[in-house]
Formats: C-alpha cells, structure tokens, sequence
C-alpha cells in the first residue's frame, strides 16, 4: 500500500514548475489554506501563500530524498549546533530550486510585486554571528552535494534579541520573528521526546548485573519542527529538526479546580521557557541553568532521534559509527558525549567499553574559539543537580581517561591536571572542550593559523596524547547566496565573462585572473559596485532618514561586538580623522563613510559601551557642516542576515582588524572579498589565508602577528604609546574629555582604564598607528580608481578557496567518511 504515496506525478498542480501551475497553487493557497481572498488579503498573506506554494515544491523531493536514504541505508551526518543563522528563506529556495523565472511571470501576471513579498518575510531567529551562519553555509552545501545530512538546533521563539538604539546605546527587545508564524516548517509532534531534569540516582543489581537508574525526575517534552533544506539545483532536500521545549501536563486541573490559575500553568511556562532565547544571559546562577537546561534538551532529544533512526535500520550496533557521522559545532552540543553513553548503557544496555568505543567512532567536534574564558564550562555542582546521570557519567569517563594517562605520563600531576575533564578543586567545574576531545574521533580547528594555536597554545596536552586526532578545515561560505542572491550583478557580470560553473565550483573564479587588466570588464565591475551602493543608500534613507553620497569610499565593519574583535579601535580611528580633518580642512582625502553594524551580549557592559562610544562619535561627525561631506560615520541598528546581503555587495574596504590570535577564521572577510571589497585586515585567522590567494599586495595588512602579540604582551606599555604618540593621545584626550558625549567626561572611564591602566590586554593601542597607516594606504590607493578595480577584481578572482563547498567536501573526505556528488 505504501507505493499508492510514493510521490505526485510532476504535471500536477502542486508540483508543476511552470508560471501557470504555480499561480494555480498560489491561489488555492491563498483561499484555502489561509482563507483570504484579494479584497481583504494583505501582503503577509500573499508571502504566505507563495511560501506555501514553494513549500509544495519541496515537499514532493523531500519526500522522495528520505525514502532514497533509508533505502539505500546511507550514512547520514548530523549536524548538531546551537545556533542556524538562516536569514530569509523564500529566495534561496526559489534560487535552488530554479523557481525564480517562473515565480515572476506568475507574480507578473498576477499584479503582484514579488520584490514587496520577499520584504515581509522575517529573518529567522535561530543564531547570533559567524558561528549560526557557518552552519546555515554548511547544510545549503551538504545539499547541494547531496550528502545524506540532517541539521539539528533549537527553536528559539525570540531568537537573541531585536536591537535598538536609544540616545546611542544598545536597548534590548524581543524578536518576534514568529509572530505570523513560519510557513517553511512542519512540527512532528509524533517524534516528540523526553528529557529528564533533576532527580536522583538508584543502583540496581538484575541477575547480578549492575545498573543505574535515573528516578524522581522532573521530565520536559521536546518537540521537532522540520524545515527542508534544498541543494542547489539538485533533487536532494534534506531536512534542519529544531526542538521546542513543552511540559508533559500543560495544565492542573486539580490546581485549577482549587483557584491556584498560576500554579495551574506552571510547568507549561517552565517548559517553554527552555527554547524561548538565544543565549540567556548568564550573569546570574538562574540564567546560567537555563542555558545547561537549553543545551542538554536539544543535545538528548537529538541523539534520541538519532537512536531511534537508526533502530529501524538496523539492529547491530557494530554499524553505528558505519551509518552515522556525529559534528558537534563548537563545545555548545558537548554535551552529547555523556549523553550518547547514557542512552547506550542505560537504555540500550550495552557494555560500557563497547559504548565507548561506538561513541568516540561516532562523535567529531569543530572548536571555534582561541580564548581560554570561551572553552565552555559548568559548575560540577550545579551539573550534578540538573543531570545527575550525565554528571556521573562524565565522572566514570574522566577516571578511565586520567588512568590511562598516567600510564603515559607517570608522575606527571600538573599534565593530570590540565587534561582532566573535571576540574580539580573545592569549586570545581566541568571542562566541556576537555569531554569533546576525549570523547570524539577528530578534532578540527576553522583555519589553519587557528588549528596551530589551538594545539600549541589551547591544548597542547591533549595534541600531544592525540597527534592523529587533530585537523584542520578552513571555513567557507556559499557563493549561492552571497554572491548568486545577494550580488546578481556582479554575478551576471561573471556569469557573462566565464560561464555559470561558478556557482557549483568557485575555483573556476581563476579565471577572473585574465580580465584583470580589461578596461571593458573593470568599467562594468565598478559599475556593479556602484549600483550596490546606490541600492544600499536608498535603502539606508528610507529606513533611517539619513543621505549618504554612493561616490564615497563605503568602510564597513559588520560583526558580533567584542573587545577581540576591536571595533574600539575602528572608533579611535575615527576620531583621529576627524582632528585631522577639522586641523586641516584642504588635506587630500577621498570622502569616506564608516559603517558599523552588530549586536553586544545583554550582559556585556563593554561590548555596549563601544556601541555608546560609535553612535556619540557618528552623531558629532555627522553634525559637523565642517567636514560631514567628507566623513561619515553610521551605525546600523538589528543586524542581521538580510542587512549583510544589502551591505556587502556595497563595501570598498572590509574591517578585519582582531587582536591576531583570537579569531578562529571569521567568514564575513571571505564574503567582502567575494564581492570585490579590498581587506584592511591583520593576520588572524583566514586572512592569512586570503593573502597567501590574492597576494599581499592586494590587501591592507597591518599589524601584530599571533606570535608578535604573545611576545610583545610580557612587556606591554600602552600607556607610554598615549604619551609618545601626540595623534594618539589627542584622540583619546578628546573622547575622555566628555567632547562627544555631551560633556560627560566620566561616561568613558571604563575604556580609559581598560586601555591605560589595566594593559589594553587586546592590543588596541599597540595596533592604533599601523592600522591608521593602512587606511591612509587604502585612501591613496583608492584615488587610483583604475588600480583599486585592479586589486578588487583579483580579489573576487582569488576567493575560490573559500566556498563552504570545499569545506564540506573535506569534512566528508577527512572526517565522516561519506561520499559527495561525483565520488
């Protein structure tokens, strides 16, 4: 019976991939499935009923793929993170499933504005930065080269936050981004799992085996969405499972019944409050326990859906780590060491060595962080009390480890110590990075500057136990949509010069190399570069009011807000030119416009301090008749995904500018240089691997190096750099004088301080006058149009490295074994 689903016939309506079948669908969608009509029907509605109608396309290959991976029983990777940061969906699937023709003459036929439709569709909240965009990167590639993938999150009902500035500081709302619902995702309520909190643990001793049993506890229910996720022009659809937290009992009736209405509900409220927020902040012990909850419920219902998979499979666990590839990106999933050991003893009843050994085979673990305060940990007390059975069990994993490695390092306490799981101690805390080494198969670091640090510096202990554990795969983007959809003309612009095989393999970007010196091809390219600007300023008026000149050089720095990532030090530089400017009016300088986007952790005092300091120095600049045509300065408010498609394809200079040796890889300077920006950059990260493919000549490095900073932090004055250095000293004079913040000379005490008086760990002043020397480089080179388009067509030239495609293709090849389209 079950081939009568098989699939629809391609002719039908609801398949069909014509104009007419699709306005067809889009109509009976908008009448049946929302119950509107066009008298009453609003935008959103129509979005709806063409996200519905697309959905329809996906639906059928969905099918078809998941029916094609059981059987053939491929192995399947699954993809756990903490964080997707997917942006709008509706026109990556009208791109990858070649839909946007025919949408068009649909929509056109209607009198419909397809543009209008996609601006009503909401980013979708499930992540933060670089990390929740490398993973929406990776499962668009594992698609697209039709590799067996789930992808595995949580729902967040707010994501992080919405942001807005309020008198130049960073206010914190709810973002909403469910309110109309979500078109693209189907709840499974029928693969719901349970998650257990809390409790105690009672040994049992059946037939004379020993067993543990997790009792008295306090259970949440996780509940899966589903949304498809297309591969690029191919027939593979995959699938991203989000979890939503509910309580087992939404309601008490007899609480009800008594006249407690809150208690009634009190456990529903609990629930849910698991999956409402991106990163609760932590500050405090409450929010600190609900990110442990968070992580734990998304970790176990996903394993338990694994699991489950895999049972109706097969039976033999020999072939577990033959049918599944486990990637826990960044320490968040971490968790899923302990917690794959607890469903294979406790629940499987496998033998404790043979579940060791099916979860380190299964189990790999990306790390994305140099600095030692963001390898997550938590405390053994407070582990203890939430998931006694996964705390145990990561006490039973540490004693076999340790033992086994003081048979390798006899008397050796502080090695001991340092590679322990369990921090040793009265206060002691659980090393979340130390359990995914140990319990995975490989370990990889983003960037090849990142993986040295990460086993020189990080854990050189555990390189040393593990030589053969360690990789490196730098980080990649798709150029689908960060060229193909965010940049069209340039994209046209390539299409017409070297064919379309670019957009399946970047590499053939090379070709770019020859065009190089072609005035025809360098016109058209500035010309592309233009129109971005000029959409990017339109957009800019009608959204903030504000007028900015297209024909100036467009500066931008768009990332999460942190002391490493040192906008600080963009912001000082700023108010260097700005006495330059006021000093010398007549100086030589093309117009240059500073845009700044991103968003602070609620809890980070500093980070939200710099955005203050950004929006004082913008709104004084800005404001000055003097020189506001020849400087500007901008901070965007509530980036995101959407806002990066509009300002990368307009940026001249992208900002890379961390202290070297903090940035794991970062993938927004791979995206600029895509899309022909020219890097003021130091060498952290993946730009040391961006200059080694467009040349150094082609960029603007400064600065300290990763080994210069370590060296130079032994002796380190900055405070004798602010008094040797008059420019220096003048601009931050200015800033502390209270001159941009309405004559409060206290509100910037906290960054005086930071900077003179407690070492300026990030190296912002060491820094200050190299990067000040390359912008004045990229103003001089940018005066020579002609070399400037030179430099930024080598760059496009040069990005081919940096596809997420690459980067898939070496997870599959050195990591979960799986084959990829073609092999």
């Amino acid at each position: 019976m079950a081939d009568q689903f098989e699939g629809l016939r391609q002719d039908e309506v609801r398949v069909g991939m014509d104009a007419k079948s699709i306005k067809e669908d889009f109509r009976a969608h908008l009448n049946l499935s929302l119950g509107k009509d066009g008298y009453i029907a609003k935008p959103i509605d129509y979005y709806h009923a063409l996200a519905l109608s697309v959905r329809d396309r996906l639906m059928d290959r969905w099918v078809k793929t998941q029916q094609a991976h059981y059987r053939t029983k491929a192995k399947r990777v699954y993809y756990l993170s903490l964080e997707f940061l997917m942006g709008r969906v509706l026109n990556n699937n009208l791109l990858n499933l070649n839909l946007h023709e025919p949408v068009g003459q649909a929509f056109d036929q209607l009198g419909l504005d397809l543009d209008q439709l996609r601006n009503e569709e909401m980013d979708m909240g499930l992540g933060n930065g670089g990390l929740g965009r490398l993973a929406a990167c990776y499962i668009d590639s594992m698609a697209t080269l039709d590799i067996p993938a789930i992808g595995y999150g949580i729902r967040y009902n707010y994501g992080i936050f919405r942001q807005q500035i309020e008198e130049g500081r960073q206010i914190e709302h709810p973002d909403d981004w469910l309110k109309w619902g979500n078109p693209w995702e189907i709840p499974r309520a029928h693969r719901q799992f349970t998650v257990h909190f809390g409790g105690e643990l009672e040994t049992q001793i059946e037939d004379g085996v020993e067993s543990v049993k997790w009792v008295k506890t306090t259970p949440v229910i996780g509940i899966p969405y589903d949304v498809p996720i297309a591969g690029y022009q191919c027939k593979t659809v995959n699938t991203l499972r989000l979890w939503s937290a509910h309580a087992t009992e939404d309601f008490d009736f007899n609480d009800f019944n008594q006249g407690d209405y809150i208690a009634a509900v009190e456990s529903k409220v609990m629930a849910e409050n698991l999956t409402k927020v991106l990163y609760p902040n932590d500050m405090h012990h409450s929010g600190k326990e609900l990110r442990l909850r968070q992580q734990y419920l998304f970790v176990s219902c996903s394993l338990q859906d694994i699991v489950r998979r895999f049972k109706n499979t097969s039976g033999d666990w020999q072939q577990f780590p033959q049918l599944n590839a486990i990637q826990m990106n960044d320490t968040h999933p971490s968790l899923a060491v302990a917690e794959l050991m607890r469903i294979l003893v406790d629940q499987e009843q496998l033998e404790w060595d043979h579940a060791w050994s099916i979860t380190v085979q299964s189990l790999a673990y990306t790390n994305h962080t140099l600095m030692p305060e963001a390898l997550e940990t938590w405390s053994a007390e407070m582990l203890k009390k939430l998931l006694p059975r996964p705390f145990s069990i990561i006490q039973k994993i540490n004693e076999q480890f340790l033992a086994e490695v003081a048979q390798a390092r006899p008397n050796d306490l502080a090695f001991l110590n340092k590679v322990s799981i369990i921090e040793p101690g009265r206060d002691s805390r659980v090393r979340m990075a130390n359990l995914a080494i140990v319990g995975s198969h490989k370990v990889n670091g983003v960037a090849a500057l990142h993986t040295d640090l990460l086993k020189q510096r990080v854990v050189p202990e555990f390189a040393s136990l593990y030589p053969d554990r360690f990789a490196s795969i730098t980080n990649g983007i798709t150029q689908r949509r960060w060229l193909l959809h965010a940049n069209p003309g340039l994209a046209q612009l390539i299409t017409d010069a070297i064919g379309d095989g670019w957009v399946r393999d970047l590499s053939q970007l090379r070709r770019l190399d020859a065009l190089v010196t072609d005035r025809s091809f360098a016109e058209r390219f500035d010309q592309v570069k233009l129109q971005n600007k000029q959409r990017l300023t339109e957009i800019i008026q009608r959204k903030w009011g504000w007028t900015l000149n297209p024909h100036a050089m467009f500066d931008i720095h768009i990332k999460r807000f942190h002391e490493y990532k040192r906008q600080l030090m963009n912001a000082l530089h700023m108010v260097m030119l700005y006495n330059r400017l006021k000093a010398n009016p007549g100086m030589e300088f093309h117009p240059q416009i500073f845009l700044i986007a991103g968003k602070a952790a609620p809890g980070y005092f500093m980070a939200k301090l710099f955005i203050k300091l950004i929006n004082d120095i913008g709104q004084k600049i800005n404001n000055d008749p003097e020189i506001n045509e020849k400087l500007g300065v901008y901070f965007l408010p509530n980036y995101g995904v959407t806002m990066a498609e509009r300002l990368v394809p307009a940026a001249n200079i992208s900002e890379q500018i961390s202290t070297a040796g903090y940035e794991a890889s970062g993938t927004g300077n791979m995206k600029f240089m895509l899309n022909g920006a020219l890097t003021i950059g130091t060498l952290d990260g993946a730009n040391i691997e961006m200059a080694e493919e467009v040349g150094r000549d082609n960029m603007f490095i400064f600065g300290l190096n990763a080994d210069e900073v370590h060296e130079r932090r032994q002796s380190y004055q900055p405070r004798a750099i602010y008094e040797q250095n008059p420019e220096i000293k003048a601009a931050l004079d200015l800033i502390f004088s209270g001159y941009f913040s309405d004559g409060d000379n206290q509100l910037y005490n906290p960054i005086r301080e930071s900077l003179l008086d407690h070492g300026d760990y990030f190296m912002v002043l060491a820094d200050l006058d190299a990067f000040s020397q390359a912008q004045q480089a990229a103003q001089a080179q940018y005066r020579d149009l002609q070399g400037w388009t030179q430099m930024a067509i080598r760059n496009t030239a040069a990005a081919g490295k940096f596809s997420s495609d690459r980067s898939i293709a070496e997870y599959a090849h050195q990591i979960w074994n799986v084959p990829i389209r073609g092999t």
